[in-house]
C-alpha cells in the first residue's frame, strides 16, 4: 500500500506566529507531499513496495541516494510535525532528570539547541536524541535522518529555509527562538523516551 501524507496533529494556524498557516500550506501540503509522491513512485513495482518507510530507508541508504533522500525526508517531516505543539508542556520526570544530567538545565538545553541550529551550515535538521541511556544533540545534513542508525530521536527541528522563510525571512535565529521557546512537544519527546525505540511513520 502506498505511503500517505499524514495529517498535521493540530490546526494549520495553531502555531502562529512561530509558524504560519501559509508556511504549513507549502511545507506540509507541497514539500512533504512531494517527498511522499516521489518515494511511492520509486518503489512501485519493486520488492520494497509494501515495506515500512523505515525499511525503505534502511534499504536505500548507501545504495540509492534519490530514494533515500525522499524516504528519509518523508520520515523526518512526519516526525517534525509531531515534535511541535501549540502547548509545549513539560518533559516527564524521567526526561527532565536526563536533561539536567546531560545539559545542566532545561534552559541550557534550549540554548544549545538554538546555538546548534543557528550554527548548522545550509540545510538540515537538529535533533534531541537518546542513545544508550544518554541524551545528545545531533545534526544531520540535507535529507539525512536518525531514523535508522541506532538513535532514539525525541524531537527534531527542520533547518531548511522552506520551514521558516515565509515567516522569518532569512532570520533562522528568530525561527529557532520561536519554536524552542514554546512550540516543542515535550509530551511527544517523553513518549519517545519511554518507548525506547525510534518512532515509526504511520502506515
Amino acid at each position: 500500500m502506498p505511503f500517505s501524507l499524514i495529517d498535521l496533529p493540530y490546526a494549520a494556524d495553531a502555531l502562529e506566529p512561530a509558524i504560519s498557516a501559509e508556511t504549513f500550506s507549502y511545507h506540509h501540503g507541497k514539500h512533504h507531499q512531494a517527498y511522499i509522491d516521489k518515494t511511492n513512485a520509486a518503489i512501485e513495482g519493486t520488492d520494497l513496495a509494501g515495506k515500512s518507510l523505515e525499511e525503505v530507508i534502511v534499504a536505500a541508504r548507501g545504495s540509492n541516494q534519490g530514494l533515500f533522500n525522499n524516504a528519509a525526508q518523508s520520515w523526518n517531516h512526519g516526525f517534525f510535525w509531531h515534535s511541535l505543539s501549540p502547548e509545549s508542556g513539560t518533559p516527564s520526570d524521567e526526561l527532565a532528570a536526563m536533561i539536567d544530567s546531560a545539559f545542566g538545565s532545561h534552559d541550557a538545553l534550549a540554548k544549545q539547541l538554538a546555538d546548534r541550529g543557528v550554527g548548522h551550515f545550509a540545510s538540515g535538521w537538529v535533533w534531541l536524541a537518546e542513545k544508550d541511556g544518554a541524551l545528545s544533540i545531533e545534526e544531520t545534513h540535507d535529507g539525512d535522518t536518525l531514523a535508522d542508525i541506532g538513535f532514539n530521536p525525541l524531537l527534531v527541528i527542520d533547518l531548511w529555509e522552506h520551514a521558516y522563510y515565509l515567516d522569518h525571512q532569512n532570520k533562522r535565529p528568530a525561527y529557532l527562538d520561536a519554536v524552542i521557546g514554546g512550540k516543542l512537544n515535550w509530551a511527544f519527546a517523553s513518549e519517545n523516551l519511554a518507548r525506547g525505540t525510534a518512532w515509526t511513520y504511520p502506515a
